[in-house]
This record gives structure tokens, sequence and C-alpha cells, in this order.
């Protein structure tokens, strides 16, 4: 059996995904390993957060400055993911792709042919969790891999 595996490790720039990360470089890293990380913007959250009570006059800017700020973020959480790569000597890359986190995830791995998947989760509250659901939940009950969730405590 190789020891290359492919590990896909959802980031979305959270104290969570961090500690998943971080459970991952102390408790299973392997030398070999290749490491994808997963970010997944969501932009109709956006949408539904400037178009909420506003007049058509002011969504267009405010879209415009939502938007411009949003990829200013992305683009220093992509840069930050990579810099974590190179600080940690971890073969790897970094993907940024739109969409619904699990599915992106899911998708990712599968086109990256991944051992495993890594997500944190946040521990929402079990109302938000019955009506959207969670990103962690999605990818355990459709993955086809084995998925390691890393339940990140407020208190560490």
């Amino acid at each position: 059996m190789s020891d290359h595996r492919t590990v896909v490790i959802s980031m979305d720039g959270s104290d969570c995904a961090d500690f998943a990360f971080d459970w991952y470089l102390e408790q299973i890293r392997r030398p070999q390993d290749h490491v994808i990380f997963v970010h997944c913007p969501e932009y109709n959250a956006m949408f539904e957060a400037v178009s909420f009570g506003m007049g058509e006059a002011t969504v267009e800017g405010d879209m415009s400055k939502m938007f411009g700020k949003e990829a200013k973020r992305i683009k220093e959480l992509v840069n930050n993911l990579a810099e974590k790569l190179r600080d940690t000597m971890l073969s790897g890359k970094v993907k940024c792709v739109p969409g619904s986190p699990g599915e992106v995830i899911l998708k990712v791995a599968e086109e990256e042919h991944a051992s495993f998947i890594i997500t944190g989760r946040r521990g929402v509250g079990v109302l938000r969790r019955t009506f959207l659901g969670s990103v962690s939940d999605y990818v355990v009950h459709h993955s086809p891999i084995p998925v390691l969730v890393c339940c990140y405590n407020h208190a560490h």
C-alpha cells in the first residue's frame, strides 16, 4: 500500500477549520500527503443580506461594495491558506470554488481522487442545523470516502 494520500480539508477561515487542520497536522499527517484546501464562498447569502429590506436604488451600489469586500477577503484567505501549506512544508494546493460548500467539497474530493476528507464542525444549534443543515452533516451523509469531522470546542 502506498504512503501517498490526497487529503481534502475544508477551510472557511474560521477557528473551527483551523482547529481541524491543526488536528490533522498533530495526529495523522504523513510526509507524503498531498493536501487540497477547499474554500467555498457562498454568494447567495450576500444577495439575501443586501436585498433584504432595501429599495432597488441602493441594492446595486451595495452589491458592488459587498462583492469588492468579499473578493478582497477571499483573496486574503486563499493567500493565507497557501502560506499555511508552505509553512508546514506540505505538498498541496488551494481550491476556491463558489457554491454550496458540502457539494463543492465532495466534487473536489472526487476530482482530486482524495483518500479522505477532513472538515470542522462549529456546533451550530439544533434549530439552525434542522432548518439549514450543516456542511459536516451533508459531507458525512453523501461522501463515498471516509470523512473525519473535528469538533471545535471554544474552550480550547
